[in-house]
């Protein structure tokens, strides 16, 4: 019961957790999907590509699985999503070349972000230092 009421409260006060009702309430009424990606984004626009007429073009938006994180879209569902490309990838066959490497979202803030050595969050120790510095002392 408790757990309910907590998933209730996060689904209705943060966008970060998720889609918020509001976002479930206008993908219902006025989107329709148009593929996901291998990260479990879903991709929407509007019913039957129908144009905006504030924007003079069709809304495209993601639904992202779990945490709402930009650099989790890949390259050519971004393309898709900013009206780069008008076909989405699920219609059109993407060409990898053989040097591209597979996406991975910024992982920045995260546990899994890159730290150096000698960071202060590394999880191993600074190397000692090596003698080549000596300390200044006034008056000398």
């Amino acid at each position: 019961m408790i757990k309910m009421i907590k998933t209730f409260l996060l689904r209705f006060f943060t966008w970060w957790n998720g889609t918020t009702f509001g976002t479930q309430l206008w993908t219902w009424a006025y989107g329709e999907s148009v593929g996901t990606d291998e990260f479990g984004n879903r991709y929407y626009r509007t019913r039957g590509g129908k144009i905006d007429p504030t924007l003079r073009f069709e809304r495209r938006w993601v639904v992202y699985n779990g945490y709402a994180e930009a650099s989790k879209v890949p390259p050519s569902w971004h393309g898709w999503l900013h009206h780069t490309v008008d076909v989405p990838p699920t219609q059109e066959s993407v060409k990898t070349w053989p040097w591209e490497k597979p996406h991975r979202p910024n992982l920045t803030g995260t546990p899994q972000a890159y730290r150096p050595p000698g960071s202060t969050l590394a999880q191993n120790r600074r190397h000692p230092a090596t003698g080549d510095y000596k300390a200044w002392t006034p008056g000398e």
